[in-house]
């Protein structure tokens, strides 16, 4: 199938998915109200095959040392999924299923199959990444930028994290774990019970973005949008907490953002 611009609908709500942008949701319509930032490099985009920052480009997986392109200076940034075009393998009216076959500059072959599916109140994303060939770390995550206002409504962020990873000045974790503080956050959090972070537009919308993984990143160092991203990892986490995509065992996560009127 080609890499045409998807719509999903349920109820009032609406997403449009961009295969050919990464595999991102390029909008989220809650009774005609955009939830997410508008732009080619924002929406929602699948972080995939790492999360984050990797320290210097450089991860290792035994002896080998790899190299990835530094697309943040100087560390290389969200994996190489979101650059790239993914294809459609099946679309009903409120579910879309894309796959990306991972490739260079990544050094191994494997295939990742997100599932996005929009109900009237919720959106559930899913990814896995599997491979038949060798073995190799990885990790699955979700950057969406929600917009900061709703209808002149700023948002207001509540989540609970059991610590917060101490970030250094090359904006990597240190390895070690400290009092949550308060933002604004360009962060890395503990949630072991699993990620629950609640944005709140008063008078207007709550969402919740919940996921069993027990990592999230909170940006919102931006005036336009905050970030909250749930993540099987830590960023520079194929160095430091690497998951091990194998033939027998693909690395999978899952994400919801459920929503209510106030």
């Amino acid at each position: 199938m080609s890499n045409e611009p998807i719509t999903l609908t349920a109820g009032d709500a609406e997403a449009t998915v961009l295969p050919g942008n990464g595999g991102r949701i390029g909008g989220l319509r809650i009774g005609g109200t955009e939830l997410l930032r508008q732009g080619e490099r924002y929406g929602c985009f699948p972080m995939v095959p790492w999360c984050g920052r990797i320290r210097d480009g450089r991860f290792s997986d035994g002896a080998v040392v790899h190299q990835m392109p530094l697309n943040s200076p100087p560390h290389a940034i969200h994996g190489t999924a979101r650059d790239a075009a993914w294809r459609t393998a099946r679309v009903t009216a409120d579910e879309a299923v894309l796959t990306y076959d991972l490739t260079d500059p990544w050094p191994y072959t494997g295939r990742v199959t997100q599932v996005i599916a929009l109900a009237e109140d919720a959106l559930t994303l899913t990814m896995s990444v599997e491979t038949y060939e060798s073995s190799f770390p990885a990790q699955i995550g979700w950057h969406p930028w929600f917009n900061r206002t709703l209808d002149g409504t700023g948002v207001e962020i509540a989540f609970d994290p059991a610590w917060q990873e101490e970030r250094g000045d090359d904006h990597l974790p240190t390895g070690n774990r400290v009092e949550p503080k308060p933002g604004p956050w360009d962060d890395c959090f503990g949630m072991p019970d699993g990620v629950d972070v609640t944005l709140t537009w008063w008078g207007r919308l709550e969402l919740k973005v919940a996921s069993p993984e027990q990592w999230v990143v909170v940006y919102d160092e931006q005036e336009a949008a905050v970030c909250v991203e749930p993540q099987t990892g830590p960023p520079n986490g194929l160095n430091t907490l690497p998951r091990l995509v194998t033939p027998l065992e693909p690395l999978e996560a899952t994400a919801t953002w459920a929503w209510r009127r106030l």
